[in-house]
């Protein structure tokens, strides 16, 4: 029982730790002028992802790197299937407002090159270096696409106030020793929140004779995503899920293309057979699932939540047996 208790401690001081980094950084880069876009396009979206991201490096520096592959490749299904899927059963999620075919036929690129990168066999500096060019490249192109945006809408500059309220954490009068109270728990709270996630999965992978890769596909996977559930919950009650695609699709980049790449700097990350049999289509299948939604412009009502979400169950249990 013990490991469990440690897997759920480590959890949530990753998750806490997450939090105090962004809301420190982002506030740390708008007090030294940084603009409010550059913030949200590079600060949040690594904050954000830094719980998955240090599970995965400390996944490989402790030589289990089934748990980094499972972690990320899982969140990504969860992200789709149980992100999405349990808001849309308690209310509408009117996505049909959200424009963001491009952003999903570039996720969709990602995965498929995710997958045949896979298919050699193992995660290396060189698909490592592919997978963070392609970040790059994906980052460039939003901060254009977000310039041009706010440049026709005539908004006054990049630092004004009013692009504040887009920034998660943001508060233009938090005080300097806040500032570095939120980055000092960030910077000490992950690695040590990873290090006992990690090392209490392993043990509980090893006592039911389950592989760290199952462990990293359900265990972690859904612990990391519950940030992103819970966000998307409270947006559904407040009937302000507009954005819910978008914001899974954003995330579902990031983890394949950053997590993944990142991790390659520190060590090789090996696929297991299972992954090429079945869990990366999975993966693939979830993100088609999306197309109506994105292309035919449909809101995702409580039949399609419920399917979602039994999705995701079967799947998991597929997994467990």
């Amino acid at each position: 029982m013990m490991p469990w208790i440690l897997s759920g401690l480590g959890l949530v001081i990753l998750l806490l730790a997450g939090d105090a980094l962004v809301k420190g950084a982002v506030n740390l880069s708008l007090r030294v002028g940084i603009p409010a876009l550059i913030v949200s396009l590079t600060i949040v979206a690594f904050g954000t992802s830094a719980p998955e991201l240090l599970i995965s490096v400390n996944a490989v520096l402790v030589d289990k790197p089934g748990l980094a592959l499972g972690n990320v490749v899982g969140s990504n299904t969860a992200n789709i299937l149980l992100v999405i899927g349990i808001p849309a059963m308690i209310s509408v999620l009117h996505t049909s407002g959200c424009r963001c075919s491009k952003s999903y036929i570039q996720m969709l690129l990602a995965t498929v090159v995710f997958i045949a990168l896979a298919f050699r066999g193992t995660f290396d500096i060189l698909a490592g270096a592919v997978l963070l060019g392609a970040l790059a490249l994906m980052l460039a192109d939003a901060f254009r696409d977000t310039r041009n945006h706010r440049r026709d809408a005539a908004i006054k500059a990049l630092s004004d106030a009013d692009g504040l309220e887009d920034v998660e954490g943001a508060d233009p009068d938090m005080p300097w020793w806040q500032i570095v109270t939120f980055l000092v728990l960030g910077l000490v709270g992950l690695p040590l929140g990873a290090d006992i996630l990690v090392d209490n999965a392993s043990i509980i992978a090893e006592r039911n004779g389950i592989s760290e890769a199952v462990i990293g596909l359900t265990l972690v996977a859904v612990g990391t995503s519950l940030p992103e559930l819970a966000t998307t919950v409270m947006a559904a009650l407040r009937k302000q899920a507009d954005v819910a695609l978008g914001n899974v699709i954003g995330s579902n980049m990031f983890n394949l293309l950053a997590i993944i790449g990142m991790t390659t700097l520190v060590g090789d990350i090996p696929v297991d057979q299972e992954f090429l049999e079945f869990d990366l289509w999975v993966m693939l299948a979830a993100s088609l699932a999306l197309i109506p939604f994105v292309f035919f412009r449909l809101d995702i009502g409580r039949l399609w939540g419920i399917a979602l979400t039994l999705a995701y169950g079967a799947y998991v249990t597929i997994v467990l047996i």
